[in-house]
């Protein structure tokens, strides 16, 4: 069983900022991409930020000089920086991990999402 418990979304005000937590635990054998989207409601789910194994990290056009993706390795743990937020980053965010378990499948895993409010 793999868990993905993300934390520290909430209201902030046009300007400030925000960190989401994402820690992944479980039988997991090895964890490969990390990374963070984002949905509205009735929309389609957009790729926020994301970090490969390697440290390699690729972001939306739409967040680049604005969030930081980083992951702690020793805590299967990734991170989002949110700074300079905008009205238009209110979304639910959603954490996932590509990873394999002990016993040997590979496959995308999910948070639970947590809501990020951008408003003044």
């Amino acid at each position: 069983q793999v868990q993905l418990v993300e934390s520290g979304g909430g209201l902030v005000q046009p300007g400030g900022s925000l960190r989401l937590s994402c820690a992944a635990s479980g039988s997991i054998s090895s964890i490969y991409t990390m990374g963070w989207y984002r949905q509205a409601p009735g929309k389609q789910r957009e790729l926020v930020a994301a970090i490969s194994p390697s440290g390699t990290t690729n972001y939306a056009d739409s967040v680049k000089g604005r969030f930081t993706i980083s992951k702690d390795n020793a805590k299967n743990t990734v991170y989002l920086q949110m700074n300079s937020l905008k009205p238009e980053d209110t979304f639910v965010y959603y954490c996932y991990a590509d990873l394999r378990v002990r016993g040997g499948y590979r496959g995308d895993y999910w948070g639970q999402g947590t809501q990020v409010t951008v408003s003044s």
